[in-house]
């Protein structure tokens, strides 16, 4: 059986990294966007054919996603699912907002998916087959007070995803977004001022499920949505929150 061809766009850091491991382990072949250091041999030896991109992080660039898109089809010939890692977040009150904060927040949370989904849905059209999965926010689903350009911009990702995916269903390619809040990760410690314990109870305090996610829980739960075994879902934005969403 010809092995899964799969684009990880961000391997460097959050849920990329694992996710990343469990493809390899279910027989794909991967292209790895900046990859952490010693993870393509961790790959490697889990039996992946591994191509690796370096300054591909900033989906903002088009030449990001046309450069990941070119390594796959160059070494394999194909991809099968491609998963992207977006966001830039802007904090603030919105009577404080100015313009440029709007565009800044625009920016990493709408440009960055839309130069990802323009560049590697085409393939999977011509293909006729093929998974994309957009990590976007939980905030896109509510209004988040502290962050509402975010939230905004977040939202306009989420129905991107949407009306792509029903732009191209009939050519079997399946296009979801997983959005996150609460999860256990160096950068959300320090931006939620949550790197002692006190700070912790506090943040998850406002979650319902009393907890914050584990990187490896996002992985498992993602895993469906690239790794072939589920074909009968798309246009769907799912909350990874805990219950916040």
């Amino acid at each position: 059986m010809t092995r899964r061809v799969a684009i990880v766009s961000d391997a460097a850091a959050y849920v990329g990294p694992d996710l990343a491991r469990l493809l390899a382990q279910r027989e794909h072949d991967l292209v790895v966007g900046d990859p952490a250091d010693g993870l393509v041999s961790e790959l490697e030896q889990l039996g992946a054919a591994v191509e690796a991109v370096t300054g591909v992080r900033d989906l903002s660039k088009q030449e990001a996603a046309e450069r990941l898109v070119a390594a796959a089809t160059d070494r394999f010939g194909r991809i099968d699912s491609a998963t992207a890692f977006t966001g830039r977040i802007v904090i603030g009150r919105f009577l404080r907002s100015s313009l440029d904060d709007m565009r800044a927040a625009l920016t990493g949370c709408v440009e960055a998916p839309y130069n990802f989904l323009r560049t590697v849905v085409p393939v999977m059209v011509e293909q006729r087959a093929g998974q994309v999965l957009v990590f976007t926010s939980a905030a896109g689903a509510r209004p988040t007070p502290g962050a509402p350009l975010y939230s905004s911009a977040r939202a306009g990702a989420n129905m991107l995803v949407r009306n792509v995916a029903a732009e191209v269903v009939g050519h079997g390619v399946q296009v979801n977004a997983v959005g996150t809040n609460f999860m256990d990760f160096p950068e959300f410690l320090k931006a939620n001022r949550a790197e002692d314990a006190e700070g912790r109870a506090r943040v998850e305090a406002q979650v319902p499920m009393g907890r914050l996610g584990g990187l490896d829980e996002l992985a498992h739960f993602s895993l469906p949505f690239v790794d072939g075994t589920s074909r009968f879902a798309t246009g769907q934005f799912v909350a990874f929150a805990g219950g916040w969403a």
